[in-house]
């Protein structure tokens, strides 16, 4: 939320979200749209064809450096991510940690095409709550090495959904050229931008960063194409929890090291034995020991959804973990959650106990995913 006193920001399209009827709420200081038509219609639209989020909340950093190796090396003395062996158009997904393992963002940094810049630099997003902390950080660790720039004058819009890559595909080749967790610059119709194949969402799509100034010239453009709706942040916490991915402040936090999380996958293999980074000792311990309680997921019995915050209990009622992202999934029609509990209870099949307003919902521990997560691991559309 917005500091008080201080009036929330605005993305480039909210002229365009309230024409097109958006209830605007406040998240992380940003006026943008919770839903248009409505969650649950947004969230099985972005399933079934495509949907066009607004996402220019969170942080675009460019990172530069003399060269990649430089640059590379630097970044993962506080990234434990295995940075040095990206390939040009590349993006890997990581956490950035602090002295004790805790996560204080989950980010995403990606290598530049070839001939897209110059060859120490280097692209991150964050989380828009994170961006100024996370800036600071960055600058402090590296005050001669690498040079930061957050992007205010950018947008950047999330096209998501099975039919994604072939609504893009008519102003762009980028879905023929870009798979999973690869990028490219394009220009589409004179709008130059940064085209990512990734989202939030479980589904194939792509994110396009832009100016500020062509945004609402390319929401309009994608808008014309009858398979793409508008959808608000709702639909995107409902998807983004059927897919199993964490919400930073929510699912993860700056005392939740990536162990607990079940983010061994944002740490480089050989860094899990290597080390190197802000935080190791403390990380790679709990590697070796196992964490105390792990993140897990959870199938409720019933229709009444189970909230952040409710409480998990044991078969005597004492407190032995929480909620901490739940809602009623669209796509399953049932109640899910992710959850904190102790390792030792962390089964799969094992079934728990959470308070809900003074009731007791039985739920079981089951796989993440709890909606098969369809990304697109070869370029096409």
């Amino acid at each position: 939320m917005a500091q008080s006193g201080i009036p929330p920001n605005r993305t480039a399209l909210f002229d365009l979200h309230v024409s097109q009827g958006g209830r605007i709420v406040d998240f992380s200081g940003y006026e943008l749209p919770v839903q248009f038509t409505g969650i649950v219609a947004e969230h099985m639209h972005t399933r079934m064809m495509a949907s066009l989020f607004d996402v220019s909340h969170m942080g675009q950093i460019t990172v530069t450096g003399s060269d990649f190796e430089t640059t590379s090396q630097a970044l993962e003395t506080l990234l434990p991510g295995n940075l040095k062996n990206l390939k040009p158009g590349s993006m890997r997904y990581t956490v950035l940690l602090n002295a004790e393992g805790g996560i204080e963002d989950d980010l995403i940094v990606t290598r530049p095409a070839e001939g897209q810049a110059a060859d120490g630099v280097m692209f991150i997003v964050v989380n828009a709550a994170r961006k100024a902390h996370d800036l600071a950080i960055f600058e402090e660790a590296f005050t001669d090495e690498l040079e930061f720039e957050l992007h205010e004058d950018k947008a950047l819009l999330a096209l998501q959904g099975p039919l994604a890559g072939a609504v893009l595909a008519e102003l762009s080749d980028a879905p023929l050229k870009l798979a999973f967790m690869q990028a490219m610059p394009a220009s589409i119709e004179g709008i130059e931008c940064q085209i990512s194949r990734c989202g939030y969402t479980g589904e194939d799509g792509f994110e396009i960063s832009l100016k500020n100034n062509d945004a609402i010239s390319l929401a309009k453009k994608l808008y014309a194409d009858e398979r793409v709706n508008p959808a608000g942040l709702g639909a995107r916490d409902s998807l983004r929890l059927e897919a199993g991915l964490c919400l930073y402040g929510h699912d993860m936090d700056d005392t939740i090291d990536p162990v607990s999380a079940d983010l061994l996958f944002a740490i480089g293999k050989q860094r899990r034995i290597d080390g190197g980074f802000v935080g190791a000792p403390r990380v790679l311990q709990i590697i070796k020991d196992g964490p105390e309680n792990r993140r897990v997921g959870l199938l409720f019995e019933g229709r009444m959804p189970v909230r952040e915050g409710a409480q998990i209990i044991d078969v005597q009622g004492k407190i032995i973990g929480r909620i901490t992202s739940g809602t009623f999934a669209p796509s399953l029609k049932a109640p899910i959650a992710m959850a904190y509990v102790p390792s030792e209870l962390a089964v799969l099949g094992n079934k728990v106990t959470a308070l809900v307003r003074g009731r007791e919902v039985v739920g079981t521990i089951t796989r993440m995913p709890f909606v098969h997560q369809n990304y697109a691991r070869k370029p096409g559309i």
